[in-house]
């Protein structure tokens, strides 16, 4: 209440004051302006509820009342008014909870004042009971006519002021989110006129919502749209789920119109639909599954005073893990990597959103050992979350050495440095590659679980774990970065075989399932997996893709398998058992038999022959501990002289 009295006080002296501002000005005037319309809507009402009770035919004694109480019943209802702020409030933005404010503060200065009358004023001024009734319903209901023609004008004048071009829009969804979205479409400038409505809830057709009417389903969706002369197509349905999502993208795409898509059920249920979040639909929304989400509330105080290092910071997993963990305030963020130009970017990034934070770039490389000392030593993490590897599993093939040296060495140092400086936490990045690996990719992602966990023995105020799943969408090494650029070049998708399948998940179910995972008592010592649903056929995801590009379904190409890859990759082997924990979809895999034997001293006589330049030693040691994968090597025996050095050094 004080605070509006100085708010209205301050807007007077303004207006009286010689360097009052414009808008000032215009707020004073608004709210006297409303006064003045509510006290003539009061007025009216109470005028026309002796009228209506004497039937247009008021006696004079009772015009002499009407008359003498005119005024009291304006003020009091003026008073009211203002004290539960109707006389602030705009009224091109009235709500449902402004007409049930209207209601109690019509309903209240009718009280106060009937009382007043019936207490102090003479018995010859007794108000009929009908005229009792009958106002507060006329004022209520003039009021809310005004509220909605000023309403109704506004918007009107604002829509035939625009310049902005208008495209016929035909909405998918009658529910919630297609209401609040039509609302926003008819009240402001946005581009769009909708049209009509299409949903396939049959109780819905024939209805009409915002003056549209709800035609019917989505198998009619081509001929509604060519009877509509509709421009565009936006998909209002965020509850949808992949599989239905795909049934209406087929449905637009028959009618050759655009379409965009409303995400997010969150925001729905928020009441927060507007127009900016309408976009195209991307091939995440179209996964075989629902998208995993993780509540992560234990997060901010596990991180919270404590310094974390995040290898491979620069990449498109170990980049997210820098934008959550920065999210939850540590005592200090470290980010490693060795690419220069990317881990700029970021820090500019993070520094932008959170300017406060105590943020370390280092650009080193994971395999040398005196940088690894130098960051334990001068930043002391307690947490690490181990990224950086390399991951294109073709390259690799004729890449042993560096996969090894730093997929496997480089993690050995990394972990070993976080046991020794005494890290709490210590989570390693993994891939179902590492699953009876049959490329060097997989096989480095193997050895390098293996001495994760191998060092838990040896350093047991560590947590040691790793974390495994599947193809990360968007990410560096995913497929679908390769089939946009050759959609972009016009060229065909190459896709290796047509019954390749592989688990797919997005880049922020990935970072979630990370950071989860370090929450888990039961990682210690073992690795956490994300239940991934059914894997996808790639060619189905390239059907997909060139769909939503608009681009011609038949551009597939399949070139055969690539040396090291599988026709289908598998999230568990036959010896590791899942337990269930108490995140849902989260398990924990525990090795029963391993038969590689002690990792660890067998990587650490690695290091020793790598400083030694004993590089073909060491590819030859590692490719003897997966047969399978020199099957695949030795095919490439007939390389040029220069590609095969590159292979065993």
């Amino acid at each position: 209440m004080g605070n509006r009295r100085m708010g209205e006080k301050s807007g007077t002296a303004l207006q009286r004051s010689a360097g009052a501002t414009p808008l000032s000005l215009l707020v004073v005037n608004r709210r006297r302006f409303a006064m003045f319309i509510y006290a003539a809507i009061v007025a009216f009402s109470y005028a026309s509820a002796f009228l209506l009770r004497f039937e247009f035919s008021i006696p004079p004694d009772f015009v002499s009342l009407l008359a003498i109480t005119i005024a009291p019943l304006v003020l009091i209802r003026l008073a009211v008014y203002r004290t539960l702020g109707l006389t602030r409030e705009r009224w091109r933005y009235t709500s449902t909870g402004d007409v049930l404010r209207l209601g109690v503060g019509t309903a209240v200065g009718s009280m106060v004042f009937f009382l007043l009358i019936e207490v102090f004023a003479p018995t010859t001024y007794r108000i009929p009971l009908s005229v009792v009734a009958l106002e507060p319903l006329l004022t209520c209901f003039t009021t809310a006519a005004v509220w909605v023609l000023y309403r109704a004008l506004v918007e009107h004048s604002v829509r035939r002021a625009s310049n902005t071009p208008t495209r016929r829009a035909l909405v998918i969804g009658a529910g919630e989110a297609g209401n609040m979205l039509v609302r926003e479409m008819v009240r402001f400038p946005t581009g769009y006129r909708p049209v009509g409505f299409v949903d396939d809830n049959p109780a819905m057709w024939g209805a009409s919502i915002h003056g549209l009417t709800v035609f019917g389903p989505t198998s009619d969706l081509v001929s509604i749209a060519e009877r509509l002369n509709a421009e565009e197509i936006i998909i209002a349905v965020p509850s949808a789920d992949p599989a239905m999502l795909r049934i209406i993208v087929q449905r637009c795409e028959a009618t050759q119109l655009p379409f965009k898509v409303l995400p997010g059920i969150k925001e729905v249920l928020a009441g927060k639909v507007r127009m900016d979040q309408i976009r195209d639909v991307r091939i995440e929304d179209l996964l075989g599954r629902e998208p995993i989400q993780l509540e992560l509330p234990e997060l901010a105080e596990d991180l919270r005073n404590e310094s974390v290092l995040i290898t491979g910071a620069a990449g498109s997993i170990g980049s997210e893990l820098s934008r959550q963990v920065a999210l939850h305030q540590p005592q200090r963020l470290v980010l490693l990597d060795q690419a220069e130009t990317e881990l700029f970017y970021l820090e500019l990034e993070l520094r932008e959103k959170h300017p406060g934070l105590n943020l370390i770039p280092i650009v080193a490389d994971i395999v040398d050992a005196g940088a690894m000392e130098e960051v334990f030593s001068c930043f002391s993490p307690s947490r690490v979350f181990h990224a950086a590897a390399y991951k294109h599993v073709p390259m690799m093939e004729v890449n042993v050495r560096e996969a090894v040296q730093n997929n496997v060495v480089g993690t050995r140092r990394v972990a070993e440095a976080a046991g020794r400086f005494g890290v709490k936490k210590f989570v390693l990045v993994s891939t179902d590659k590492a699953v009876r690996p049959a490329n060097v990719m997989g096989a480095t992602k193997r050895l390098a679980e293996l001495t994760v966990l191998e060092l838990q023995s040896r350093y047991p105020g560590t947590v040691f774990g790793a974390v495994r799943f599947g193809n990360v969408l968007g990410s560096n090494g995913s497929v679908i970065p390769i089939f946009k650029r050759q959609i972009r070049e016009g060229k065909p998708l190459t896709v290796t075989d047509p019954d390749t399948t592989r688990y797919f998940m997005t880049i922020p179910e990935a970072v979630q399932l990370i950071l989860q995972a370090s929450l888990l008592p039961e990682l210690r010592g073992h690795i956490a997996m994300l239940d991934m649903g059914e894997p996808v056929r790639i060619a189905d995801l390239a059907t997909n893709l060139l769909r939503l590009s608009g681009a011609d379904q038949s551009r597939i190409v399949f070139t055969g398998l690539r040396p090291g890859e599988k026709l289908h990759e598998e999230l568990s082997a036959p010896e590791e058992t899942a337990l269930e924990t108490p995140l849902k979809k989260v398990q924990i895999l525990k090795t029963t038999a391993e038969r590689l034997g002690t990792v660890n001293a067998l990587i650490e006589s690695w290091e020793k022959l790598l400083r030694t330049q004993g590089h073909e030693r060491v590819v030859s040691d590692f490719l003897e501990l997966f047969p399978q994968i020199h099957r695949i090597t030795a095919k490439h025996a007939d390389r040029p002289a220069h590609a095969k050095s590159t292979a065993v050094v």
